[in-house]
């Protein structure tokens, strides 16, 4: 039997669990966290400590040391100021002063190729670049392969079954889902969001009612129908090149995904354990994306993709200085890149609010 137990009662009930199934399951097993229970608005609230029912993550938060005030322990003659402090401050420095010539208030200073950056409050576009250059998407196709899911309300705690047609023979990518796993195929969607299982996402589009083709089909309608006129969908996956879009288009379906429950569930949760029918063994599953981790991030959708053809990608949807935006990151190179343009683009949204407040 598999133990399938969610930290919260929406993912419980998202997955077809009953309530007596989890209180009993509950005393020996904690197996999803959350990296934010819905964060309270407050920005008090925001900075403490996030406690869920699988693990603690607590943030220690760095004394930052201005120029000002780094001369002036410098040049008192009644303190004793040692190397590592002088060093720090040199760095401190440093990081200002790069941070400085990369990022203006027009400019977030991003290196991904195509961005673009929406208050889905007013529909102003914040940053754009590259905005209508069609490319390859990876990954995020995994968002529209759960709004078709969901659409067709089939029942997410029917049981599926990976099988050899699930297994990526373009990539050759590898999976620890392995043929003959069974879970609910509201784990199967889960793990397609959350940690970007491939197999997972096949299994979804390969045993819906109509067919895979049928699938398919329904995922291009469903571009057609939110606006977003030229992208193409051609597996469930991603790990086809010729699924693609734009930034402009991919921040109508980040919008669009945003409303649903349990795609906002799934997408920030940290982590998913089951016991593995094959095996008998826990296996833990990890959010692709770190930043689902931090408290100080407060998180509405979330998916990462990459292939080699479309770099490392990243959209978003979250909720800065009590504005809600999209972000939309395409084509990073490097591993961390989309991490820290994220980070980017958050700092300069506070930091051109906190200008604009000052100028009004």
């Amino acid at each position: 039997m598999l133990y399938r137990i969610f930290s919260c009662c929406t993912l419980v009930a998202a997955l077809g669990l009953t309530a007596p199934a989890f209180a009993a399951a509950h005393a020996d097993h904690k197996t999803v966290t959350k990296s934010s229970a819905k964060k309270s608005t407050a920005s008090a609230s925001k900075k403490s400590t996030l406690k869920t029912k699988t693990a603690k993550v607590t943030k220690t938060s760095k004394s930052s040391r201005s120029p000002s005030k780094s001369a002036s322990v410098a040049k008192s003659g009644n303190k004793q100021v040692t190397s590592r402090a002088i060093a720090n401050a040199r760095k401190d420095i440093s990081i200002s002063r790069t941070l400085a010539l990369s990022t203006t208030l027009d400019n977030p200073g991003v290196q991904s190729v195509g961005v673009l950056v929406l208050n889905e409050q007013n529909g102003e576009i914040m940053y754009e670049k590259n905005a209508d250059t069609l490319t390859p998407i990876a990954s995020i196709t995994k968002l529209m392969t759960a709004m078709v899911t969901l659409d067709a309300q089939l029942p997410l705690n029917e049981l599926l079954t990976i099988s050899q047609a699930d297994v990526d023979t373009l990539k050759n990518t590898s999976s620890r889902l392995t043929v003959g796993t069974t879970l609910t195929r509201g784990e199967l969607l889960l793990l397609a969001l959350m940690a970007s299982e491939n197999r997972a996402a096949a299994a979804l589009a390969r045993t819906f009612p109509a067919g895979q083709a049928v699938f398919i089909r329904k995922m291009n309608e469903k571009a057609q129908s939110l606006g977003m006129r030229n992208s193409r969908f051609y597996d469930s996956t991603g790990l086809t090149p010729n699924n693609i879009s734009t930034p402009r288009e991919l921040a109508l379906m980040v919008k669009a995904a945003h409303r649903y429950p349990e795609i906002h569930d799934f997408t920030t949760s940290s982590e998913y354990t089951f016991i593995s029918n094959q095996s008998g063994r826990n296996m833990a599953f990890h959010n692709t994306n770190p930043l689902v981790k931090e408290v100080d991030w407060n998180i509405g959708v979330s998916k990462t993709g990459f292939i080699n053809e479309a770099g490392r990608c990243l959209v978003m949807q979250a909720t800065i200085n009590g504005t809600p935006v999209v972000i939309v990151l395409l084509d990073s190179n490097g591993k961390y890149t989309r991490i820290g343009d994220a980070q980017r683009v958050r700092k300069w949204i506070e930091t051109t609010s906190l200008n604009k407040s000052r100028a009004g």
